[in-house]
């Protein structure tokens, strides 16, 4: 019954991480296509912790934890470049 969950699961996130691409590449302005990767990341931290409990090993989790590190300070990055016009004062 947790594989058939995991594998729903999955592929769920991966229709997800279809529709987000399509909104990065068709998002209308700037901030739309920001909250497309932001998503994106979100989504590919999430397939990389189903993968992990569908193999049932622990270095997915650790490539989850880096993905989400990484993300965060891109999103603040763009963000504070789209609001300031450069990112370090």
């Amino acid at each position: 019954m947790l594989t058939f969950a995991v594998q729903f699961a999955f592929v769920i996130f991966c229709v997800a991480l279809l529709l987000n691409l399509w909104r990065l590449f068709r998002g209308p302005d700037l901030p739309d296509r920001i909250l497309a990767l932001d998503t994106i990341y979100i989504n590919s931290l999430a397939l990389l912790a189903l993968f992990g409990i569908w193999h049932n090993t622990p270095f997915y989790f650790e490539a989850a934890l880096l993905i989400a590190m990484l993300g965060f300070i891109g999103t603040v990055a763009a963000a504070k470049f789209l609001l300031r016009g450069d990112i370090i004062e």
